[in-house]
């Protein structure tokens, strides 16, 4: 019986590790396996038909009898030899799973596809043949002989074949084909190490294949695939393309994970009636996507934990809002694109979804300086001139745009400047976003803080929203050393606030009057030594500060020499909480914390009722961490001591200590924690914060 698998020979072994492109597709996992198939479907769809594009997924078991040729590639495993610790341990894993007799397989299989053509030639170099340019050739992909059907397909690299291998514990991928004339052929590929074999040495590839030889000559030989006899999960009966991946690794197993790559890649080519998806009998398409994009089963609903999958919005968005044009130049050439953009203050994460035109995702773009502001968006190419542009700019794994592909220098640097400039542009619409639902009136309510500024506040205010982390730790009993509460009474004075407006501790009030100097600057961090920019968002004075350790405020113990005499407060005793690390973190929505800087004081409030872990909490400590441009945490960056003169607790009028870079003891009345700080002059105030709370 002939051999239903053909490796080719070699005349010694010179590659001794499996293909580095296995390893990068294994990372990229379920959502990689199932953005490769199924870009690989849309791009076969048949011309001149209106349905659309359906792929049908299924997954299962089935016995490793009914696998074709597995003893065979059993035998070829089993000769293997490692050379490094990582290929050996692969080799032994690989081995492991051949004696397993029930083993698991994902299936796509699609219709309203052309399949491949030219299968019944075998191995040739027509590039008519796709049959041969899929089964036998590595880094390549067939072309369309329409030139605008070709710009528009997905495909470019011809390395995303390999997705399939990755996906399977012996890297061993079948495809079954019928195409138009109802030719039924089966292929298949296993991806090994270089071998010895019986006294011979073998490449690493193996393909599912029969073998012809020209007058019987072993130099002149070509593959010719098997007609499909075969049964069960690979069979393909109906014209189109069947990929089968037998031995699928635990983690690609997982039914909600498959459904939620096809709505995060594709569905906008679900509501456009491009594709329609069946996993295991569940219909995904322009009727059905909401009722999973919608389903907490799938997605996290809530708006303030939307930080990494954009779906969600990305679907409201597309569905809700009118598009724009926009127009993104590159060093040579001007593209315009459609732009469907959403203003949200509630958005906690700013990301714009790039779509090419067959309605796959590329990539979640953060656009710099703007990762945190309220919005989100979807960027879609107006015509086939702009998709095939993106299409030279993806990545081989289509999740990301780059120029780093790019040999000529010249093309490299024209596509960096339109990948910066689609950052430029969205940053441009951001801005008369924020403008348009911040008008410049004059005048703010934030409830707690009253005053009049003839300057475009409400900006400033929006650029100083922050976020607030809140930090869970061990309790401690609070220490006392004396029950009588006036003894432990200090005069404090409070710089920059008269406290006679307050009426209720917790209720704070500023009356803007003439007794505070003449005209309030607000200070724009531009204008400060060491701000604006966004490059480098952290001071020079602050690069090298190490915040461990007890960082005890100037003020601590006594009074600020140079504070001017405002109001006289009282003091409680100091009670000392645990200095331990906090063991959990909360993050907690940017509108519950509100910063003010007024010349040299900042106004903070949080705004903590929705938390229920601090519901019963009547103290807390506070601390910052530094965010850039592009959303990074610098934790160790800040020094408390090094930028505050004195922080008072507006609620009790007390003077607080700064230690371990944390603001000890600050009262929560109702929920609500307010703070004054009195800032050095060496203080940045273009910084942005994340706000930690420790209990």
């Amino acid at each position: 019986m002939r051999d239903l698998w053909q490796f080719s020979s070699s005349d010694r072994l010179e590659e001794f590790t499996f293909n580095k492109v296995l390893e990068r597709f294994y990372d990229f996992g379920i959502a990689g396996l199932v953005r490769e198939n199924i870009q690989n479907s849309l791009d076969g769809k048949l011309q001149g038909i209106e349905e659309p594009v359906v792929v049908n997924i299924e997954t299962g078991t089935i016995s490793k009898d009914e696998i074709p040729g597995l003893d065979e590639v059993k035998a070829r495993i089993n000769c293997l030899r490692g050379r490094n610790s990582y290929t050996k341990e692969t080799i032994k894993h690989m081995q492991n799973k051949m004696n397993d007799e029930c083993v698991s397989y994902i299936s796509f299989e699609d219709s309203n596809t052309k399949g491949l053509a030219g299968a019944e030639n075998g191995q040739t170099d027509n590039p008519k043949d796709t049959w041969s340019i899929y089964a036998y050739n590595k880094g390549v992909h067939g072309e369309e002989e329409d030139e605008l059907v070709e710009k528009a397909r997905g495909g470019s690299h011809g390395i995303g074949k390999i997705a399939s291998n990755a996906a399977s514990d012996i890297y061993m991928m079948y495809f079954a084909n019928c195409d138009a004339y109802g030719n039924k052929h089966i292929g298949g590929t296993v991806q090994l190490i270089e071998h010895e074999y019986e006294s011979n040495y073998y490449r690493s590839t193996g393909y599912f294949t029969n073998i012809e030889y020209e007058d019987k000559d072993i130099s002149k030989a070509r593959f010719i695939p098997h007609r499909n006899k075969f049964n069960n999960i690979f069979s393909k009966d109906t014209r189109g393309l069947k990929i089968i991946i037998p031995f699928l690794r635990e983690q690609f197993n997982d039914e909600k994970e498959i459904i939620r790559s096809i709505c995060d890649s594709f569905f906008i080519a679900i509501l456009e009636r491009k594709l329609k998806v069946i996993v295991n009998k569940k219909v995904i398409d322009d009727t059905t996507i909401v009722s999973y994009i919608k389903n907490s089963k799938y997605y996290d609903q809530d708006i303030d934990n939307i930080k990494d999958i954009f779906t969600t919005l990305y679907f409201d968005t597309y569905t809700n809002e009118e598009p724009r044009i926009i127009k993104i130049k590159s060093r040579e050439d001007e593209y315009e694109f459609n732009l469907y953009f959403n203003y949200n203050t509630k958005i906690p994460r700013g990301r714009v979804g790039i779509v090419r035109t067959i309605g796959m995702k590329i990539e979640d773009k953060k656009v710099k300086n703007n990762v945190k502001k309220p919005f989100n968006a979807v960027l879609i190419p107006k015509t086939t001139k702009e998709d095939e542009f993106l299409k030279s700019l993806e990545n081989e794994s289509h999740t990301e745009l780059s120029c780093d592909h790019i040999k000529d220098l010249k093309l490299q640097r024209s596509s960096k400047t339109f990948i910066n400039n689609i950052s430029n542009e969205i940053a441009k619409i951001i801005e008369e976003e924020i403008r348009k639902n911040n008008p410049t009136d004059g005048k703010i309510d934030t409830s707690d803080i009253i005053y009049e500024l003839n300057t475009e506040f409400k900006d400033n205010l929006l650029n100083q929203i922050s976020t607030v982390k809140i930090k869970k730790k061990a309790k401690k009993k609070k220490k006392k050393e004396n029950n009588d509460q006036s003894r432990n009474m200090e005069q404090v004075q409070v710089p920059g606030v008269d406290p006679e407006p307050v009426s209720d501790l917790g209720d704070m009030v500023i009356a803007m009057t003439s007794s505070l100097g003449g005209e309030i600057d607000i200070n724009q961090g531009e204008d400060q030594p060491g701000g604006g920019g966004g490059e480098n968002p952290i001071p020079p004075n602050q690069q090298d500060k190490d915040p461990e350790g007890d960082n005890i405020s100037e003020f601590e113990g006594g009074k600020d020499s140079s504070s001017e005499e405002l109001g006289i407060v009282e003091q409680e005793e100091t009670i000392e909480m645990n200095d331990e690390d906090p063991e959990v973190e909360y993050s907690v929505s940017t509108a519950q914390v509100e910063r003010i800087v007024i010349s040299d004081k900042e106004f903070i409030k949080f705004n903590l009722t929705t938390m229920k872990q601090l519901k019963r909490l009547k103290v807390c400590d506070i601390g910052v961490a530094i965010i850039d441009g592009m959303g990074e945490e610098y934790k160790n960056k800040f020094s408390m001591k090094d930028n505050y003169k004195s922080v008072v607790d507006l609620s009790t009028h007390s003077k607080l200590k700064i230690k371990n870079n944390f603001i000890k003891n600050v009262t929560i009345k109702d929920g609500i924690a307010n703070l004054q700080i009195e800032l050095k002059d060496n203080y940045n105030k273009a910084l942005k914060f994340v706000y930690y709370v420790g209990v």
